[in-house]
């Protein structure tokens, strides 16, 4: 395991016109499961379907449609929560959470309040190199997505797509424990990271597939002692929820300006209300959407139309036995394995792909040499383009081939640079490109020799220098390169400069 200091989380302090003010941030991650079929349909859940192409008769709520649960969902949502260390309910049960929106046919929405099929968990955040800190879970439960309205289409109206509806959701909700838009951001990031390690979600927030609803309130310095204290939620001020932020960078700017609205409204004497808002990009800023609903004014009550859900111990150990290496378990076997630093350890375990891509190429190589690679060239190279390595035009053989050249002698590393550029351009068996190409390195002594006897020859002032000052003979080395067309061993070169000047 990696060495790790947890650290009591520092609040961000805000400083007011009159007063300090501390941040107390919870978040509620909507993470679309990664199903074929909606939670009580067989419908599909393709995104970019035609609108309302993805829509069963439950779906749309005809009558006498009876939903049916998935039971790969529920799988889906035991291994989100082994995952993330969560206690397991063996027993859960869904409710309706009655509210109207014209895109949700049925008049409510499937959720669990009462009896959710995940318990409390833990997420563990990097916040720097040998820090991180433990963000609790207080929750996760199953629930079914609304469609989505449509206002841009017709000046006079508006259009529904169902596709979305039904889709299966976890909502993964966090504790109060977060104390700064930067750890907001990399509290989402590290779950988005596990899910996808899981393959319980693909956590694109591009397409909605993973969303947060952020939490907001102030609180006065000390206030937030006294909740942990007494977990008397009042000592937190009132909290305002920014609905379905998409983006860790806005989540930051969110939060930022949230923070700063409610401090304005409670130094100017004012009381902040209680309600849900909506973030504005463009605009930076937030604004109100409506105002925030209690569980009571959704008329909870147990769903009629499911029992409730009885799993097996013995089939939740079947499914944490089938559990991959998650993150911070890679993460540390790179630091062991490799001997590689934490920091090169957490950009190659950044994602699953590229865990298994680096892997790949380190395999039976010297993994220093892989990683330096694969971070340095590579990664510089599709990040530079906006590629993802699953669009790699390079692929781990490949790669694994150059430093194989390498590692043999037969290409220096300047040689492998050049050879990187023609695989990543062109395409192509490395091996092979060397041998047609003529750049394979020059490794006979006499012909360095040669090249070197010459270059010294023609510059007697410069070896004067040389001898005077050994550094200069780097410029007898870098002019053999010129002459050999790059292709001189290096350490061949270095050798027998050094001697020829009588340095060595």
């Amino acid at each position: 395991m990696l060495d790790l200091t947890y650290e009591t989380p520092k609040p961000k302090v805000i400083a007011g016109a009159r007063h300090d003010w501390e941040l107390v941030i919870g978040l509620e991650v909507h993470a679309q499961v990664a199903s074929k079929s909606k939670l009580f349909s067989g419908a599909s859940t393709q995104f970019g379907a035609e609108p309302n192409s993805n829509v069963a008769f439950v779906d749309a709520a005809m009558p006498g449609m009876l939903p049916v649960i998935n039971e790969f969902c529920v799988a889906q949502a035991v291994r989100t929560g082994l995952g993330l260390n969560a206690q397991i309910n063996l027993i859960s049960a869904f409710d309706r959470k009655n509210y109207f929106y014209p895109d949700l046919p049925q008049g409510y929405q499937i959720s669990q309040l009462y009896h959710p099929i995940v318990g409390e968990g833990e997420v563990i955040v990097d916040m720097g190199p040998g820090i991180a800190r433990k963000v609790r879970i207080e929750r996760i439960h199953l629930e079914q997505d609304a469609g989505k309205s449509i206002h841009d289409m017709d000046p006079n109206m508006s259009f529904v797509d169902l596709n979305r509806t039904g889709v299966a959701l976890m909502e993964i909700v966090s504790r109060p424990d977060i104390r700064g838009p930067e750890e907001a951001a990399a509290y989402v990031a590290k779950l988005r990271q596990i899910l996808r390690y899981l393959g319980t979600c693909d956590g694109n927030m591009q397409n909605g597939n993973l969303r947060a609803d952020v939490n907001v309130s102030v609180c006065r310095p000390g206030d937030y002692e006294k909740y942990q204290e007494t977990q008397d939620f009042n000592h937190l001020g009132t909290r305002c929820e920014i609905k379905n932020m998409n983006s860790m960078r806005f989540i930051q700017q969110g939060i930022e300006y949230e923070a700063r609205r409610q401090i304005a409204i409670l130094e100017d004497g004012g009381t902040v209300d209680q309600e849900t808002r909506l973030y504005d990009p463009d605009k930076c800023e937030t604004r109100s959407m409506r105002s925030k609903e209690e569980a009571h004014d959704y008329r909870y009550f147990p769903c009629p139309d499911l029992l409730p859900l009885e799993i097996e111990q013995t089939w939740v150990d079947d499914i944490r036995d089938s559990l991959p290496e998650l993150p911070d378990e890679k993460k540390a076997r790179f630091v062991a394995a490799y001997g590689m630093t934490e920091y090169d350890a957490g950009v190659l375990t950044a994602d699953v792909e590229s865990a298994a891509y680096f892997e790949a190429v380190a395999e039976g190589r010297d993994g220093k040499l892989a990683a330096n690679w694969v971070i340095n060239e590579l990664f510089g190279r599709l990040k530079k383009e906006e590629h993802t390595i699953s669009e790699s035009p390079v692929s781990a053989d490949q790669l694994g081939g150059i430093l194989d050249l390498i590692a043999k002698g037969d290409i220096s590393g300047k040689i492998a640079k050049d050879l990187f550029e023609i695989v990543y351009t062109q395409g192509g068996n490395p091996t092979e490109i060397v041998e047609t190409r003529g750049m394979r390195q020059v490794t006979d002594t006499g012909a360095i020799e040669a090249a070197v006897d010459g270059v010294i020859a023609a510059n007697p002032d410069q070896v004067e220098k040389a001898k005077a000052n050994p550094k200069l003979a780097g410029w007898f080395v870098g002019q053999v390169m010129k002459a050999t067309g790059g292709k001189a061993n290096p350490k061949a070169v270095n050798e027998m400069v050094s001697r020829k000047l009588g340095l060595s």
